[in-house]
């Protein structure tokens, strides 16, 4: 695993990183399953971020605030703003399943 920001928050970012690789190898292939209809994806979906909360947010929040303390500290908090404001994130585009008409 790689190295966070910050020494200090290293050791953070491995427990997390270990957390969410954990929590994530449980999502993907029953993800599958439960795409059979919006109802149970939305289900499923719900019932995994409640699970990753229970498992996994204490330590993400720990090493997200780590991080944040560590770009104030380094002065890079006011250029990721600036480049927000100058580039917010746009939405996704919209996906139907419609067949293009493109040739």
């Amino acid at each position: 695993m790689a190295d966070s920001l910050t020494p200090q928050c290293t050791p953070l970012k491995h427990e997390y990183d270990t957390c969410f690789n954990a929590w994530f190898e449980g999502y993907l292939e029953p993800a599958v399953a439960a795409s059979s209809s919006p109802e149970k994806r939305s289900e499923y979906s719900k019932q995994k971020a409640d699970e990753f909360q229970q498992k996994c947010g204490n330590v993400w929040r720990s090493y997200r605030e780590c991080v944040q303390n560590s770009l104030k500290e380094k002065g890079l908090d006011a250029l990721l703003q600036q480049a927000r404001e100058e580039h917010p994130l746009a939405e996704p585009p919209v996906v139907t399943n419609e067949p293009s008409n493109k040739s």
